[in-house]
């Protein structure tokens, strides 16, 4: 079966699976084979391009204003066409991601970017940022939200992210590496994003069973395929 034949939804599921299992593009297109489904890893690669941000923007309209006012920050390096950058996260008590920024240098002016960047997808008013204790933080958060946010430099309350930056870190290499910075983004954005919805529990800390797991991953994936086919 060709790209041709198939269906938007299950073009966008490919690519979400792709984005979600650490798989090169040539193992994915050798999974796909034995699906039944011919393509290169040319045409993968192609339509991660072409649908990663329209899946991400899917994904972010499930929780859209639900969220509360809290929001933690970090960086971690990301080897970006050779060379290494910092990528900037910005992520709500339930994980899920509002920004993304990537700078060649760690500086004030990166972070005062970043902050800025950050408060421009939200219209819930913030009033608590936790980061690691990098001093840039402080003096960036006072230059764009003043008095306004409380700051916590705590590097404990964001473990979660500490965690996730393993995750982060992995995928590159298994892919074969990231050749470029808008491709860095497009990447971290939209595999928070899936990974997130994919997560079987809503909070953090929350336990699940197993069955309660696979059944909950079941069900959000045909919840995924039922908001592509009206995207």
């Amino acid at each position: 079966m060709s790209c041709l034949q198939l269906p938007t939804d299950v073009l966008f599921l490919i690519v979400l699976l792709h984005l979600r299992f650490k798989l090169s593009m040539r193992d994915f297109a050798e999974f796909l084979l034995l699906c039944g489904l011919v393509f290169s890893h040319q045409a993968v690669q192609n339509w991660e391009v072409k649908l990663s941000p329209l899946l991400a923007v899917v994904l972010r309209q499930r929780w859209g204003s639900k969220t509360g006012h809290s929001r933690s920050a970090d960086e971690t390096s990301l080897k970006v066409g050779g060379r290494w950058q910092y990528l900037c996260r910005a992520t709500d008590s339930n994980r899920n991601l509002f920004d993304v920024y990537l700078s060649t240098t760690q500086s004030r002016a990166a972070a005062d970017a970043f902050f800025r960047s950050a408060v421009a997808v939200t219209v819930i008013i913030l009033k608590m940022i936790t980061t690691h204790k990098y001093a840039g933080y402080l003096r960036a958060l006072e230059q764009v939200f003043g008095d306004g946010v409380e700051h916590h430099p705590s590097t404990f309350k964001n473990n979660h992210l500490e965690q996730d930056r393993r995750e982060v870190n992995g995928r590159p290499r298994v892919m074969g590496g990231i050749k470029s910075p808008l491709s860095a983004v497009r990447f971290c954005r939209v595999h928070d994003e899936g990974r997130n919805f994919l997560r079987s529990a809503t909070r953090r800390k929350q336990h699940a069973p197993a069955a309660q797991r696979r059944a909950i991953h079941v069900q959000r994936f045909a919840a995924l395929r039922d908001m592509l086919a009206v995207a």
